[in-house]
């Protein structure tokens, strides 16, 4: 498994952000590749996601660490995916967030295409920074 960790900060307060975490329907406003995303019972997530021209439908366990301000997830099949999301108040108005994504980089190729070696792992990093800098916008803006 390789493992990458990205952050952003966030001019908004804590709370605000966890919220925007939170809003499971408002992923394909920032997640490149989701199409549709949906909270489900019993803490499961729902979502549509197309990426190297293939679409998939991906189940996840969603679990909240509430008091210390940290969400983890797992995708529940193919492809083995797992991270978590975790808040740290920089201060009353800004909120540094921090993803970490657990992936096996020959089972997201062959789940999505794309590069292989390095030129994969720099195209996640390139995504997930770019999903953050896209959730920061959204969630200053309120939308």
């Amino acid at each position: 498994m390789s493992t990458l960790e990205e952050h952003v900060d966030v001019s908004v307060p804590l709370d605000r952000a966890w919220e925007g975490l939170h809003r499971i329907e408002d992923y394909p406003r920032f997640v490149a590749g989701v199409r549709d995303a949906r909270a489900e019972q019993a803490g499961r997530t729902h979502l549509d996601i197309e990426a190297g021209g293939r679409s998939r439908e991906i189940e996840a366990e969603v679990s909240d660490r509430r008091e210390q301000h940290v969400v983890e997830w797992r995708t529940t099949g193919a492809p083995d995916l797992a991270g978590s999301f975790s808040l740290q108040p920089i201060d009353d108005g800004h909120t540094r967030v921090q993803a970490r994504v657990e992936y096996d980089p020959g089972a997201l190729r062959d789940a999505f295409g794309g590069p292989r070696g390095f030129a994969q792992a720099t195209a996640i990093e390139r995504l997930v920074r770019s999903d953050l800098e896209h959730f920061k916008d959204c969630v200053e803006q309120g939308r």
